[in-house]
């Protein structure tokens, strides 16, 4: 059913978008009404169950969040900094309590009491502006640190439109199998946490015949505590753009989709500026500088849903279905956005193309360590001394990159959360073991994903961590599979009941349920749950054995 569903999503393309028509009907109450369900799901052929379970789905369309004025973060950032409940007394003051609301994450991570009203975010001493916020829209912008130490290539000064293009120049020149060849040189693998070879994704989609095929950018950065890809977003769009136009050009593709979080409403705004600013130049539409290159981008609106970060819901988000994971096989770079053939990267990871293009893939595979080559964004949160974004070289101590860029920690620690509520809990003493590499975070049983860092200091309990993973889960499952779905929501439970009651967990039980979660999942959102359960369980048994039986 899902593949006609694609199809019939697919009658109008881009042009005219179920989910987006979704959004605007949301937009005057927060949530989409009956009538405009049934004109929908009328005007695009589909059922009209199939509309209201998609609406319903999301965060910002569903029925619970109509009169909501302002949202609070519940990112992992902002509960381990314990900001929020003070956030919520202040806004308490200006608000209902059933206009407040709450969001996750809003990548505010560096400096946390973070919320969000009038569709823009504002985090740290913002709140003390919250008067003028609400009468006038008042704009606060974050400031955080951005540094490099290795080799400097995506937090590089944009040197203009009219020098930066000039690398299309380079690659319209060449051959599509000469380009490809330089990405399976440079070693380029996926940023968004999988790391899967860029080069073979895009050669399984550049040899699938299709007439029709797309370049999607996954910019539905959920992970709490990361927010290197609204860095590139908001300070960087043109290395996203370009990336995605060459990877167009690749795979045989005429049009770009940027999906992109409703939580950052910034990225939003600015990345349509650069989009507009290249078509003004020319540089966007048919006929690219004379070459016969024709495309054009579409950027999406999220409306929030973590799961969205999976790269085939993300798909059935674009068409307006409800953004479950699909099965796999095929996979999307066969049957991808409407059933066309489509590559789905991260922000980070297309931001890399341009530099491999414009230097050679040899030269790329030359920083690093190992399969791990190029650089990497790393985001630190506020409990470091100097929070920011920084990029290092694949292979740098960890320790050097929390001591030496982020100053070191301004409180007492106990572990850091890398990689997102996916990722491992990592104990301060094995910091020192570890390089930012894939090779390194597996090999000592931790996920570098996509380099967040979450601190969790000595004085936050390290069950109520565990707990508000496992709620996170339940909360954005997309349900098709019964072991993510069931599985967090028990997970959960068992915790809850341990913390306020008598009740001990039986470890058992306890180790089943993550098992079953791991290997029986369909999407790493179930399945890489239990890799920081697991940590936490080797690691913090002595604060955590209260808990068992």
């Amino acid at each position: 059913m899902s593949k006609n569903l694609s199809e019939l999503s697919g009658r109008k393309g881009l042009r005219e978008n179920l989910f987006e028509e979704l959004g605007i009907a949301a937009t005057p109450t927060g949530a989409v009404s009956e009538k405009d369900t049934e004109t929908l799901a009328k005007e695009f052929l589909m059922g009209t169950a199939n509309v209201y379970g998609t609406a319903t789905f999301y965060d910002f369309l569903r029925p619970e969040n109509q009169g909501k004025k302002v949202y609070v973060c519940n990112g992992s950032s902002c509960l381990t900094a314990g900001t929020q409940d003070e956030l919520k007394e202040k806004l308490g003051k200006y608000y209902k309590p059933e206009e407040i609301g709450e969001m996750c994450c809003l990548g505010r991570c560096h400096e946390n009491s973070s919320f969000n009203t009038g569709g823009k975010n504002y985090s740290g001493s913002a709140i003390d502006d919250i008067e003028s916020i609400k009468e006038d829209g008042k704009t606060v912008v974050d400031q955080y640190d951005v540094a490099h130490l290795g080799n400097q290539i995506l937090t590089a000064d944009f040197p203009g439109i009219d020098a930066y293009y000039k690398t299309l120049n380079i690659a319209l020149s060449k051959s599509r199998e000469e380009l490809l060849n330089e990405l399976k040189t440079s070693g380029l693998r996926g940023r968004g946490g999988a790391y899967f070879p860029i080069g073979f994704k895009y050669e399984s989609c550049m040899n699938t015949a299709g007439e029709q095929k797309f370049v999607v950018c996954n910019a539905d950065e959920g992970d709490p505590g990361a927010y290197s890809d609204r860095y590139i977003l908001e300070h960087q769009p043109h290395a996203l753009l370009l990336g995605m136009m060459i990877a167009g050009y690749i795979i045989g593709a005429n049009a770009g989709v940027v999906y992109i979080r409703a939580e950052y409403p910034e990225s939003i705004e600015i990345t349509q500026k650069a989009i507009n600013d290249i078509r003004e130049k020319g540089l966007l539409g048919d006929n690219i500088l004379g070459t016969g290159f024709n495309y054009d981008f579409k950027l999406i609106k999220a409306q929030g849903a973590y799961i969205c970060g999976e790269e085939t819901a993300l798909l059935n988000s674009i068409e307006g279905q409800r953004p479950e994971v699909r099965t796999r096989p095929p996979y999307p770079t066969q049957h991808g956005l409407f059933n066309k053939p489509t590559v789905v990267n991260n922000v980070e990871t297309l931001a890399c193309i341009p530099n491999i293009v414009q230097n050679g893939g040899a030269a790329y595979a030359t920083i690093g360590r190992g399969k791990s080559t190029g650089t990497k964004l790393v985001s630190l949160d506020g409990f470091f001394n100097k929070p920011g974004i920084y990029e290092v070289d694949m292979g740098t101590p960890l320790q050097v990159v929390f001591d030496e860029l982020g100053g070191g920690f301004n409180a007492k620690i106990k572990a850091v959360h890398i990689g997102g509520p996916l990722g491992g809990i990592i104990p301060v003493d094995k910091i020192k073991d570890l390089t930012i590499d894939v090779e390194s975070f597996s090999q000592n049983g931790f996920l570098l994903g996509h380099a967040s860092v979450v601190c969790i200091p000595e004085s936050f309990p390290m069950i109520d961590y565990l707990e508000h993973l496992f709620e996170f889960t339940a909360h954005e499952s997309c349900g098709k599979c019964f072991p993510c779905r069931l599985g967090s929501t028990r997970g959960q439970e068992m915790i809850h009941k341990a913390i306020h009651s008598d009740y001990k967990m039986s470890r058992e039980l306890f180790t089943d349920l993550i098992t079953t979660m791991e290997i029986g999942s369909l999407c790493a959102l179930g399945g890489g749950l239990p890799l920081g359960i697991r940590n936490a369980l080797q690691y913090f048994d002595g604060e955590l054995k209260a808990y068992f039986e």
